[in-house]
């Protein structure tokens, strides 16, 4: 069933740490020339993925245990606090999916308060000292817009990211 409203019925919002996708990587890349749905992705390129890294202004970013759980508590703080309502999330050790009902909120805007009180939890939790953020710039935000695109983004969010990720690191 469509939903026939202007406003969709959740969101599945994504974003990644900072340097773990570089243009010219194995898994193809896009750019602001080529991010429409459907688009193909770059070709890994070598060379191409040599100077995306060369060009990174500080090391590419891992969430480890206490960094994963940092950001999961501060998703589920800013989506309680501001009323929306968390349907999935997956935090990983370089990216996150999230599911959420935003009502008629811009999507881009949950995506930045999202980020925002990530970073923030991870140095109040001592976890993340530096002044520069640990994400990429910009991150996806999927509309959808009926019962099964969200029944489908939350399969996905819990069920396809494979394996669970432990408490703790070796």
């Amino acid at each position: 069933m469509w939903n026939h409203t202007d406003q969709p019925l959740a969101v599945l919002i994504t974003f990644r740490c900072y340097g773990t996708w570089l243009h010219g990587d194995e898994r193809g890349s896009i750019d602001r020339h080529n991010n429409k749905y459907g688009d193909p992705k770059y070709p890994p390129t070598a060379h191409w993925n040599q100077i995306s890294s060369d060009r990174l202004k500080h090391a590419p970013v891992k969430l480890d245990a206490q960094r994963r759980k940092a950001v999961e508590d501060a998703i589920r703080e800013t989506c309680e606090r501001r009323g929306w309502t968390l349907l999935a999330i997956s935090v990983r050790t370089n990216h996150l999916h999230v599911v959420v009902m935003i009502g008629s909120k811009e999507p881009e805007l949950v995506l930045i308060a999202l980020k925002a009180n990530a970073t923030r939890q991870m140095r109040e939790n001592g976890c993340w000292p530096h002044e520069h953020s640990p994400w990429s710039e910009k991150g996806s935000k999927r509309r959808l817009w009926n019962d099964r695109s969200v029944a489908n983004a939350v399969d996905y969010v819990i069920n396809g990211q494979g394996d669970d990720l432990p408490d703790f690191d070796y």
